[in-house]
């Protein structure tokens, strides 16, 4: 867990405005099967599989996968910089992302992405931070270079949800 009291403060009030505002369909699914910011914390570590949803200049939708992780209560994802969805992202930075794990974890997020290295411009002020859990995670053995391969996404959400049923199984307690 990377999250200072505030940015879990953040979080919290952030998956509590979600739910309040959710249709009652689904707040019919949710509510008394999610968990708190602070153990969405704890169970989001490490790399997540992300379905990571963009748009085409057409509007049409575009789903894909990335390599999530939840640092200080907001998604973190790359791709490189010549693929379809780092184009979409570039001119429609609106996003959708949803991690899964079977019937035991949903984490489903919309939000806007802020481009955290960008190839003709400054970094954001935390990207020193993000690259070395990045090549702490993932290793440094110089296969590309992490500045003009690859492009990294924050996804500062709008809306998230989660249903977790049981935080027991996701625990393995």
């Amino acid at each position: 867990m990377r999250e200072t009291p505030e940015e879990l403060d953040k979080l919290q009030s952030l998956l509590d405005s979600s739910l309040s505002g959710a249709t009652a369909h689904l707040r019919s699914i949710v509510e008394g099967r999610t968990i708190t910011a602070a153990q969405l914390t704890g169970v989001l570590t490490g790399m997540c599989t992300l379905a990571l949803s963009t748009v085409t200049a057409k509007g049409e939708p575009r789903i894909s996968g990335a390599d999530g992780h939840f640092l200080h209560g907001r998604w973190h994802f790359g791709t490189a910089r010549n693929a379809a969805k780092a184009r979409h992202l570039a001119a429609r930075p609106a996003a959708s992302v949803a991690h899964m794990r079977g019937e035991d974890l949903g984490v489903f997020t919309h939000g806007t992405v802020e481009e955290l290295n960008p190839e003709d411009a400054e970094t954001t002020a935390d990207w020193q931070e993000l690259l070395a859990y990045l090549k702490d995670f993932y290793g440094d053995d110089d296969a590309f270079d992490w500045n003009r391969e690859v492009v990294y996404y924050r996804l500062n959400p709008h809306w998230m949800t989660v249903y977790a049923p049981d935080l027991d199984k996701l625990t393995g307690r």
